[in-house]
């Protein structure tokens, strides 16, 4: 039987919750799945070869592991021993990992150029500081993958876990617009953008699956797994220097 533990800092995946989700991953029918959230993540962020990205809620590295074959600097962070031990193995020497909590990063003010969560504010205990932490610590963009509360894979999650314990038990199910509010709230009128992809099981075929590339498709709100990037704008004023006014002594004659 499955164990939930919890904390004041949210979920913290145990050592059978790693294992299955790594089962989970390797499982070439979750393939296509997993490419399109990890497209979509690199579609919407844009980050430039060179630049540095922080995975919060990093898991088993997958998304490191992709973001690191384009050439950025990432660096990964987990609050689950278990799953960091699978992430080292995925991702060896090309990211930084830390083990920590989404809602007190351990990084000073704007060290990295962006931030991602994927399939993380979920599991967090307070996603609005999380949210708020991640724009502390990034200064270009924020991306935010969930699963879609109104997709019919998020439908059937919840209703699954009436009846059986699982890790969705206890997992906090977003939708867009209760995502925009959050980030409007935390971030201020800053440009933002959604889209979502796996509408339909990749088992319906190759045309769904071509189908799900066109960006018209993805901006369908029902899509399994939902994706929101915003860019950050400095929230503060400027005023000029006020420069202190010293009359000009005279050194000539004065004329008579």
């Amino acid at each position: 039987m499955l164990v939930i533990r919890m904390d004041d800092m949210g979920y913290v995946f145990n050592f059978q919750d790693a294992r299955s989700y790594r089962q989970w991953v390797e499982d070439p029918r979750n393939r296509f799945e997993i490419e399109q959230e990890n497209r979509l993540l690199l579609d919407m962020l844009q980050p430039l070869r060179g630049e540095s990205v922080l995975d919060i809620g990093c898991g088993t590295g997958l998304t490191l592991a992709s973001l690191a074959e384009r050439g950025l600097g990432v660096t990964g962070i987990d609050a689950s021993p278990y799953m960091l031990d699978i992430a080292i193995k995925q991702v060896g020497t090309r990211a930084e990992l830390y083990r920590g909590f989404a809602e007190e990063l351990p990084f000073d003010d704007n060290s990295f150029n962006h931030a991602c969560f994927m399939t993380t504010l979920e599991f967090v205990a307070d996603p609005a500081k999380a949210l708020e932490e991640a724009c502390r610590v990034a200064k270009d963009r924020v991306f935010i993958g969930v699963l879609n509360r109104f997709a019919i894979r998020g439908i059937h999650l919840r209703v699954a876990g009436i009846f059986n314990q699982s890790i969705f038990n206890r997992a906090r199910f977003f939708g867009i617009w209760e995502l925009k509010r959050m980030v409007r709230s935390i971030a201020g009128p800053v440009p933002l953008a959604w889209r979502t992809v796996n509408q339909l099981p990749a088992a319906c075929g190759s045309f769904t699956q071509n189908l799900e590339t066109f960006k018209f498709v993805q901006r369908c709100p029902f899509g399994a797994f939902a994706g929101m990037v915003f860019s950050l704008v400095p929230r503060f004023r400027t005023r000029p220097l006020a420069l202190r006014y010293q009359r000009k002594q005279s050194t000539g004659a004065v004329p008579g």
